[in-house]
């Protein structure tokens, strides 16, 4: 398997979530991959996952674009994957590198609906090409120098988190505008069981109990810079900035009362929302 390959389980499950939702607001949606073809796996199965939804939900309008730069098994394979759609599944396959997008989006009528790109490449011409738009969505995988979340803020997602992979010298990223399914893209990556980096540089394995201490240290570290937060403000910069989920955060601020190194308000219930996390200094 390219190692690249290994962002395109969690994209497909992320992929799954996110058909239904899109196809029930816009009646239309449009998935783009953007990637070097080498492993025909991720387009057949993107294409048949495409056809089990639209299935689902008729009077829909779904359009899967590959674009790759070519090999000799994938065509035919997505020929394979074709057969039998629903009318309303439509797929393209264009040649071409990422940063061919804007011209590939543009001919596949994507403007005006919910696009979930993939892409194997930090190329900021196709970046910006997959924030373009109500409702978009990407996924990133890059090597591991490379500056997702910056770029994807860049390109002008609303939301944005990377998390580096240990095994495979791979970072991946994800750009949204909706903090519910940037929650849902990491519970995904944790359910792979994939080993990230944590706060401290040091291995992340979900498979294992969660330590979060680092976290809850990075926690402190982002209120002792900035001042009190609310624990819904907590709960995205660990989405957004570490590798942790916005559950892991809940844990870390629990770690953080209980030592006296951080205090509430108001002092007692539920941990959530707008209740307010305030450092307190040491000695105080």
């Amino acid at each position: 398997m390219p190692t690249d390959a290994v962002g395109h389980a969690p994209f497909l499950r992320h992929l799954d979530r996110w058909l239904p939702a899109a196809l029930r607001r816009a009646r239309r949606a449009t998935i783009a991959l953007g990637y070097d073809g080498s492993d025909p796996n991720l387009a057949e199965q993107t294409v048949r996952l495409a056809g089990e939804h639209a299935a689902r939900l008729r009077g829909c309008r779904l359009t899967v674009l590959v674009l790759a730069e070519g090999t000799e098994e994938l065509p035919a394979r997505l020929g394979a994957a074709e057969a039998g759609l629903p009318a309303e599944v439509a797929v393209h396959l264009m040649p071409g590198p990422p940063a061919r997008l804007p011209v590939a989006l543009r001919a596949a009528g994507a403007a005006g609906a919910p696009v979930l790109s993939y892409l194997e490449a930090d190329d900021p011409v196709a970046l910006t090409a997959a924030a373009t738009g109500r409702g978009t969505e990407a996924f990133v995988i890059a090597a591991a120098t490379a500056a997702l979340r910056e770029g994807l803020m860049d390109a002008g997602f609303a939301l944005a988190t990377e998390v580096e992979l240990v095994d495979a010298d791979r970072r991946l990223g994800f750009g949204t505008g909706s903090d519910r399914s940037l929650e849902e893209l990491k519970e995904a990556l944790w359910a792979g069981g994939l080993r990230f980096r944590d706060p401290d540089g040091e291995p992340l394995s979900p498979a294992l109990p969660v330590d979060p201490a680092p976290l809850g240290r990075a926690l402190l570290a982002e209120l002792t810079r900035h001042g009190p937060r609310t624990v819904t403000e907590l709960r995205r910069y660990a989405v957004t900035e570490t590798a942790y989920r916005a559950v892991d955060a809940v844990r870390a601020l629990d770690d953080l009362l209980d030592t006296g190194q951080v205090a509430r308000t108001p002092p007692d219930g539920r941990l959530g929302g707008d209740v307010l996390v305030t450092p307190v200094r040491s000695g105080a």
